[in-house]
């Protein structure tokens, strides 16, 4: 059945259905409206800018963007969002998707965190990660409509959004603070443990096998 929220059609496709059940049965509630408001938010901006993201692509990572947070995809001890980017891609290769279909997908969640990168990529890309700083930090909340706003959230509550994700992305991290340096994750783990001393650049740097 069609399925339209402030004018803004989500996309009638088995890959998006089968995205949809998948996130709400193995995320939590606070992440699977934190992933729609994303699609939603970044689609309203896409309008608002011109762009024309391909709406299937665009669902499916911020569907998946934080999946990694909830349930570890891989056997090595990497980023979460790697790990929930190597997941999408399985996810589009298996379906038959297009190789570029997949690493744009790929591309727009292991991107998401990296500051002043995704916005110079494609659309995809660009709409992923600034869905993202819309519903995270309040970025470009502003440029919307707040009728359209107020529909969404209607559908997708945001509850005690701030307390709850920031504990939700703690719990995600924890156990690999090593894989936060150098991204916005090592602000999360620095909060909740603020007595741990992780190696910085600096000291990569000064501790090489260099001897200048």
């Amino acid at each position: 059945m069609r399925e339209v929220i402030a004018g803004l059609e989500i996309p009638e496709t088995a890959a998006v259905a089968e995205a949809t059940r998948i996130v709400q049965e193995m995320t939590s509630p606070l992440l699977f409206h934190h992933s729609r408001r994303v699609f939603f938010f970044g689609l309203l901006h896409s309008d608002r800018l011109g762009l024309k993201p391909d709406p299937e692509l665009l669902y499916l990572a911020a569907m998946f963007h934080d999946t990694g947070l909830q349930t570890p995809y891989s056997d090595v001890v990497q980023r979460f969002e790697v790990d929930g980017a190597d997941h999408a891609r399985k996810f589009l290769r298996d379906r038959a998707f297009p190789g570029s279909a997949a690493e744009t997908v790929w591309a727009a969640i292991a991107l998401h965190t990296t500051p002043g990168i995704p916005g110079r990529m494609g659309p995809e890309i660009a709409m992923t990660n600034l869905g993202v700083l819309t519903d995270v930090m309040g970025v470009g909340l502003d440029e919307l409509e707040r009728d359209q706003l107020d529909e969404i959230l209607a559908v997708h509550p945001r509850g005690d959004f701030k307390n709850e994700f920031l504990r939700t992305y703690f719990d995600g991290i924890k156990n690999r603070p090593e894989t936060t340096n150098g991204t916005s994750n090592s602000d999360v783990i620095e909060h909740f443990m603020p007595g741990l001393r992780r190696p910085t650049m600096v000291d990569r740097v000064v501790g090489s096998g260099w001897p200048s």
